[in-house]
């Protein structure tokens, strides 16, 4: 029997601290099939590479050569028909984020919004207008904060379609801490520990 599959939209910094907890922990439970797909969205080595060599996240099994929202979607939405999931995650507020979203909507899917209930009040900003429209969007949105879930109560979303987990780019640097002091990147800059 084939265990059910997740997708995992990523496409920017951001968001693969915000998934890769997500990614480690489901893979450790060993319940589901997992895929990542980048969208492209930052598409420079630079931006990208080091955080699939040192997150504990594979490679994108998809990536996609997809650099507007737009074009995020509709690729996706064929990434999505061939594979048709069991369950979308996108998280936090970038492009990437929205066009998962909506794609994944548009194919019928459940999704999962890691990172929701987030509020500027700020509709100038796009983060703004992408983290809310990807709330309303969303099956199940799991929260960081006690004012997530009051944010979406204030709009209308049930509460029993959100669960308040953490932050989990907390859970990233708490995972990345050791390694990071291990560095010792202090040398690097001729100052002694805990003197600058």
């Amino acid at each position: 029997m084939s265990r059910p599959l997740v997708v995992h939209v990523v496409g920017a910094r951001p968001n693969y601290m915000k998934v890769a907890p997500v990614y480690a922990e489901l893979e450790r439970r060993g319940n589901v099939e997992q895929r990542l797909v980048h969208t492209g969205q930052h598409y420079d080595a630079l931006l990208k590479d080091v955080f699939f060599a040192e997150l504990p996240l594979p490679r994108p099994h998809f990536e996609l050569a997809s650099h507007t929202p737009e074009e995020a979607m509709a690729a996706l939405e064929q990434v999505f028909t061939e594979l048709r999931p069991e369950l979308v995650v996108v998280a936090g507020d970038v492009n990437s984020t929205l066009a998962g979203a909506v794609a994944a909507r548009k194919r019928g899917l459940a999704l999962c919004h890691v990172e929701s209930g987030l509020r500027s009040g700020d509709w100038s900003m796009p983060e703004e207008v992408n983290r809310v429209m990807t709330d309303h969007l969303s099956t199940l949105l799991l929260t960081t904060l006690p004012s997530g879930d009051r944010h979406l109560e204030a709009e209308g979303i049930p509460e029993e379609r959100f669960v308040r987990v953490g932050n989990t780019m907390i859970d990233t640097l708490f995972a990345n801490v050791d390694a990071a002091r291990a560095l010792e990147t202090w040398r690097r800059f001729g100052v002694a520990p805990r003197e600058y």
